[in-house]
């Protein structure tokens, strides 16, 4: 089946925060902030979901499960949503894990905040490698405890461990936690098995607890393979991981994680941190159990599509803004843009384009922790001409900027 992924999909007035909460999320701000352009009329390049419409299996397998009338109180009382994870796991990484080291979260990051509460104390500190999506700084602060950047190493874009700062971290008596991203968010980096193999062997050496958040691990450039930490680690009881289908197949709204817990003194903490962490909505399995059995085509032409739109953004950037700098990412639908040398001087990258460009994007600054001034994350998983639209807005409203 050919999928439509030029298809423009009306989102307003769903309560969508795409749509209708990018003032209170992007500028902290309520409905008094007024802008030149109408609500409709932005182009929405910014929170981390799709403008693609969620695949017609999954929408169906929701069908399914509405038509059986009744939605009671809900856990996973059989093997077939595991099974059918378990058979993703292996045919798209070659990896497994054991049924009892599963459980469940409304997301990556409540689950992150509720394991930093049970695994490092109020002295105690954790690493985070910078840029760092911010919400784990957030996690760290809600929890009251340090966190430790960990600078990524930057050449032209192509970011890259510092293994040796890394090793000085680690060592410290108070560093409990490594939060991990691989995928990482917003680099877009895939990590290679020689990296993971030395990042583990840095948090074997320290006794180092890991959340390995792997929530972009499908989002691959084609032909490209993810290695999650599991793998690389296969008996260090310490690791977590973190993964859903819902960045994948555009339904984060379904509010469903898979949490790879194998420290089954941690895993019961965690189930018993609330007494209804154990109910789960049934929408959501229904819609991730379709989407690992039957979305594999989909994701197939999607990850084609991305690539285009990354190879359209590359040279458009190249032709009329080559002061930016940009390498197409190896993983995720974001692009990471420094454009300090395209705005000398703009200290606000997101209401900079909001006001002059009609554009909604996400500032460095403003969502990300460290190595990140100058920059902008841009969403491409939205059809080509809107991308086309976006980019045309803001080069035109930087070269204003220039001529002023």
């Amino acid at each position: 089946m050919k999928y439509n992924f030029d298809e423009i999909v009306d989102r307003q007035n769903t309560n969508s925060l795409n749509t209708d909460g990018f003032r209170g999320y992007i500028f902290h701000a309520g409905p008094e902030k007024v802008f030149p352009y109408k609500d409709e009329e932005f182009v929405r390049m910014w929170v981390a979901d799709m403008e693609f419409a969620t695949p017609q299996p999954i929408i169906d397998g929701i069908k399914a499960r509405l038509d059986r009338r009744i939605f009671g109180y809900t856990m996973m009382f059989k093997d077939d949503y595991y099974n059918s994870f378990a058979t993703w796991c292996k045919t798209m990484y070659d990896w497994g894990f054991p049924k009892e080291e599963l459980t469940f979260s409304a997301g990556v990051i409540p689950a992150l905040y509720q394991l930093v509460e049970l695994l490092v104390a109020k002295d105690e500190k954790i690493i985070i490698h910078t840029p760092a999506y911010g919400y784990f700084q957030h996690t760290a602060e809600y929890n009251n405890v340090e966190y430790v950047k960990a600078p990524l190493l930057k050449d032209n874009n192509d970011f890259r461990i510092d293994f040796e700062e890394l090793e000085k971290i680690a060592a410290d008596p108070k560093v409990k936690l490594l939060i991990w991203c691989n995928p990482h968010n917003p680099s877009g980096r895939v990590w290679s098995e020689e990296e993971l193999q030395r990042v583990a062997a840095i948090v074997e050496k320290n006794d180092l607890w890991i959340i390995s958040d792997e929530i972009h691990c499908d989002l691959l450039r084609t032909g490209l393979k993810h290695i999650p930490m599991g793998k690389v680690m296969p008996d260090y009881k310490k690791l977590i991981t973190c993964m859903s289908a819902s960045k994948t197949f555009n339904m984060a709204g379904l509010m469903f994680s898979n949490i790879i817990i194998r420290d089954k003194k941690l895993r019961k903490n965690f189930n018993n941190r609330d007494k209804n962490i154990g109910f789960l909505n049934p929408l959501s399995i229904a819609a991730h159990q379709a989407a690992y059995d039957h979305c594999g085509e989909w994701l197939d032409q999607l990850k084609t599509y991305l690539d285009d739109n990354f190879a359209f953004v590359d040279n458009f950037l190249k032709e009329k803004l080559p002061d930016s700098v940009f390498k197409i990412p190896e993983a995720t639908y974001l692009a990471w843009v420094d454009m300090g040398k395209c705005l000398p001087g703009v200290e606000n990258m997101a209401d900079f384009f909001a006001n002059k460009a009609g554009v909604l994007l996400e500032g460095g600054d403003d969502l990300f922790v460290g190595n990140a001034k100058g920059f902008i994350r841009l969403n491409l998983a939205m059809p080509r001409s809107v991308i086309d639209t976006g980019l045309n807005r803001m080069y035109e409203a930087i070269k204003e900027y220039k001529e002023l």
